[in-house]
């Protein structure tokens, strides 16, 4: 059901070499979110980056992710809840999707889903 619900939304894709860091982008135009989070879908009972109360919250996170993940823009200012992926490798390939908690309407909404494909950069 998870997999139908990502098909209805425009899929950004991105390569990016393997050592590099990786930019997701993801934008919000009502910076008066509760919450935001980033998930891997193949990793959805844990999360890439979560954002809540005000702050990072580490316990949920994927142990793969750790020391790994931060907000482009920590601020958020102008809606800007991108995340950068530092040093990525081939495990982090897969599609991820930034989501954030609507106050308005008690839920949350996808925002961006990216398809983020590792390469080895020629000559490796």
């Amino acid at each position: 059901m998870m997999g139908s619900r990502i098909w209805a939304y425009k899929v950004q894709e991105i390569i990016a070499e393997s050592g590099r860091n990786a930019s997701l982008l993801c934008q919000f135009p009502n910076n008066n979110h509760i919450s935001l989070n980033w998930t891997r879908v193949d990793h959805m009972e844990k999360y890439v980056y979560l954002h809540r109360d005000g702050h990072f919250d580490p316990y949920n996170q994927h142990p793969s992710f750790k020391n790994r993940v931060d907000l482009q823009d920590r601020q958020m200012k102008d809606g800007d809840v991108s995340l950068i992926l530092m040093n990525v490798t081939i495990n982090d390939t897969g599609t991820y999707e930034c989501r954030v908690f609507v106050g308005e309407t008690s839920s949350w909404k996808s925002i961006s889903i990216i398809s983020l494909r590792v390469v080895v950069p020629p000559g490796e």
